[in-house]
């Protein structure tokens, strides 16, 4: 999807509370594509937009004057398994303490992974072949991290530290879909009341894609993921894709990308709200919660602006977007060695893959825009471009489409500085996939998600909460699709930014999306422009993260399968959870559970 941003009219003022320390790379406005920036100027709301006090702490990279491009771009490994369990292959997967380096001139840095990885090791499994994971906490018993004890979910005496794992974008049952309460303590000593299994299995039951995994715990999924537990690649693989003859091998690289504040010291810094509340007379504020994290150092697979030394061929990046909060649009651009911009675009983009699968045909592009859990998959073309260096730019505001907080302007460095060692006979085929269309005559239901945050009292206007139909977590449940059926869901953003929503068991098609005047609702849905069908990126693909537009209703349809072999008879009730995934959103309240009925 290309990035929507006006530059007309007067913009709300925004979100400024995560400037620690200084701002690295600050940009101006980005310019988006005529026909999106068109129909979505800046809506008018009936809510203040944010301001937030800045921090106590200081002291990050942005002021230690880090050198970019100086730590070469590691590739996490491949994951074998431990043996087998009932006939499939079995991985025993340990969440362990870690110390790595993240930049050559900081000193290691104190994390969580998966295996005692960061980022987390790769698993590649077969379409139609089932495995086993037990994932394992070994983690000590207190969080190094800031916890917000008012928090549902994180409240005392639920245990501090506590893991459940959620395989993003899996066709999986309840039990393996790392539901938010059924976490687990180092050893299981302790478990969540919808804990039900130490092993997940995976079928693998859809194509051929990228999908990643990440922690999911109720109340401090934000602080275990910024501790290093997401990010990790799953990719699925099948004999169709096998055939198109894409780039493979050492040329076929994943590329997750998160923002991050470090220390001088070289440790993770995550802000928290000033012990005062910034001021907020509002008691409702969270002590410790913040709306968003928003870093001014990025990292890629785990290392600060790394660089990465390419052929003069075809590559394939599957590009995962694994911050917190953070949307990136970013370009590649031709530099110097130092990272310098010439003021050339560099090569295109051509996506070949969304979030559920490859794509019917590649779309060729020159920028990406990625929310947060999103992936794209893409081929980057070095053949006539030996002896040049790209940079992958991101001039994204947060929050996104026009926050005025930091933006980290460069993400990392291409160097088309090797030896071609054999003929490239990979290819991009100009068909690549089957993407057939719901119908939406078909769908049996039409749902209202209704997006809205909570604003404190206070002039500054924090937000308190983000919400979904102005329902808690514990609320009852009140979307129930029944299996084998197909829903339309209408995602209404009544707030002043975009939102990544993102439902669990099922990939989705996007089918449009809508302004609307966000000052006559609640009360009338009035549009103020045409409903916009999405870009070929977009449509026809299959996703399961989309991102809803601020002012704007997004429709989306779905067919709520369960796994292949799945009999679900009537009274059956099958429990998962759609939510933003925006972490501190979804730590607040953005998160909702529902039924799938037999």
């Amino acid at each position: 999807m290309s990035d929507p941003n006006s530059n007309g009219g007067k913009k709300a003022k925004r979100r400024q509370f995560l400037k620690v320390g200084g701002a690295a790379g600050l940009t101006g406005a980005v310019g988006g594509t005529a026909l999106l920036t068109s129909l979505f100027p800046r809506i008018g709301r009936t809510q203040a937009r944010h301001h937030h006090r800045t921090p106590p702490q200081t002291n990050t990279a942005a002021t230690q004057g880090l050198a970019k491009f100086v730590d070469e771009l590691p590739v996490a490994p491949t994951i074998s398994p431990s043996g087998t369990l009932n006939g499939v292959p079995f991985y025993d997967v340990k969440m362990r303490p870690l110390q790595k380096k993240l930049h050559r001139d900081l000193p290691a840095t104190a994390l969580w992974g998966y295996n005692g990885m960061y980022p987390p090791p790769t698993f590649e499994a077969r379409r139609g072949k089932p495995i086993a994971v037990k994932w394992e906490n070994q983690l000590p018993g207190n969080h190094f991290l800031p916890i917000d004890q008012t928090i549902h979910g994180a409240e005392p005496p639920t245990p501090t530290v506590r893991t459940v794992v959620h395989l993003h974008g899996h066709k999986v049952l309840p039990p393996s879909d790392g539901y938010p309460e059924a976490w687990f303590t180092n050893g299981f000593q302790k478990t969540g009341p919808f804990f039900e299994t130490q092993v997940y299995h995976y079928p693998n039951d859809q194509q051929a894609t990228t999908l990643w995994y990440h922690d999911h715990a109720l109340g401090i999924t934000r602080l275990n993921v910024y501790a290093g537990l997401g990010g990790g690649f799953y990719l699925i693989r099948d004999d169709h894709e096998d055939s198109l003859g894409l780039p493979s091998g050492q040329y076929e690289i994943p590329l997750v990308i998160q923002d991050r504040f470090l220390n001088p010291d070289g440790s993770l810094l995550y802000p928290v709200q000033a012990p005062d509340r910034g001021g907020d007379p509002d008691t409702r504020v969270p002590p410790v919660w913040i709306p968003e994290f928003f870093g001014d150092t990025v990292l890629v697979n785990g290392k600060v602006w790394p660089f990465l030394e390419v052929e003069p061929r075809k590559y394939r990046f599957r590009i995962l977007n694994g911050s917190n909060a953070r949307f990136y649009h970013m370009t590649l651009q031709e530099a110097w060695a130092s990272g310098q911009p010439l003021g050339r675009p560099g090569p295109v983009f051509r996506q070949i893959g969304s979030d559920g699968g490859l794509l019917p045909a590649p779309v060729t592009r020159t920028d990406l825009l990625m929310a947060p859990a999103e992936r794209i998959d893409v081929v980057i073309d070095f053949s006539d471009q030996g002896g040049k260096n790209f940079l992958l730019t991101n001039d994204a505001k947060a929050p996104y489409p026009d926050g005025e907080d930091i933006v980290p302007a460069e993400v990392m460095l291409f160097k088309v500085n090797q030896r071609l060692q054999g003929r490239d006979t990979s290819r991009v085929p100009t068909v690549l996939n089957s993407v057939p269309l719901i119908n939406p005559a078909n769908a049996v239901k039409m749902r209202d998600l209704v997006l809205s945050e909570l604003d404190s009292a206070d002039p500054f206007a924090n937000p308190i909460i983000a919400m979904i139909n102005d329902a808690h977590w514990d609320d009852p449940i009140t979307e129930t699709p029944r299996a084998g059926t197909t829903e339309v869901w209408r995602i209404i953003n009544t707030t002043g930014d975009a939102h990544p929503i993102h439902v669990h068991l099922v990939q989705f098609q996007i089918i449009d999306r809508r302004p609307f005047d966000t000052t006559q609702y609640p009360g009338t849905l009035a549009y103020t422009g045409p409903a916009v069908t999405p870009g070929r990126d977009e449509r026809p693909a299959w996703k399961d993260t989309v991102i809803s537009l601020p002012g704007t209703v997004t429709r989306i349809i779905a067919k709520f399968d369960l796994p292949t072999g799945t009999h679900a008879r009537p009274g059956d009730k099958f429990l998962y959870v759609f939510h933003c995934h925006i972490l501190e959103h979804e730590e607040n309240e953005m998160m909702r559970p529902y039924w799938v009925l037999g």
